[in-house]
């Protein structure tokens, strides 16, 4: 289900939170959605904006058909298409965990680990690093230009 971001207070302390970019999705994300799932709560995917991608690659699909895709993961219970930071969802969702994959820890930025020790929510590192989309794509630009 899709949720607004007026409507994320009412998920307050009752969810567990992921967050990225999504672009392209990949076995990876699958293994991160899982593990935050097993975390207890229902989970909520924030996916970056445009914006966000666009400073990584060029984005492959629009946010919005991110998110629709996303939703469709049994996984995922609920869905939000940010439109600004990642400290401003975290503050006005607040959600009981905050997830990451390992390869975030001592580089999550410290804003957003601040509004978690504001709001008491527990961050948690996922062991679920099996690729990433900008790893995926360098592969692919790589094999484009080998023919």
């Amino acid at each position: 289900m899709i949720v607004s971001t007026d409507a994320l207070p009412d998920y307050r302390g009752a969810v567990s939170m992921v967050d990225g970019g999504f672009d392209p999705l990949h076995p990876g994300h699958i293994a991160y959605f899982a593990a935050a799932a097993d975390l207890g709560l229902p989970l909520l995917c924030n996916v970056a904006p445009d914006a966000w991608v666009a400073r990584k690659h060029p984005p492959l699909l629009e946010q919005v058909h991110r998110a629709s895709i996303i939703d469709a993961i049994r996984f995922v219970t609920y869905t939000h298409l940010a439109t600004g930071t990642t400290e401003s969802v975290l503050r006005r969702l607040g959600p009981r965990y905050y997830a990451k994959g390992e390869d975030w820890r001592g580089r999550l930025p410290e804003e957003e680990l601040a509004v978690c020790a504001e709001l008491g929510t527990e961050v948690v590192y996922l062991d679920t690093v099996l690729d990433s989309s900008t790893a995926l794509l360098d592969r692919y630009e790589r094999r484009r230009s080998d023919c």
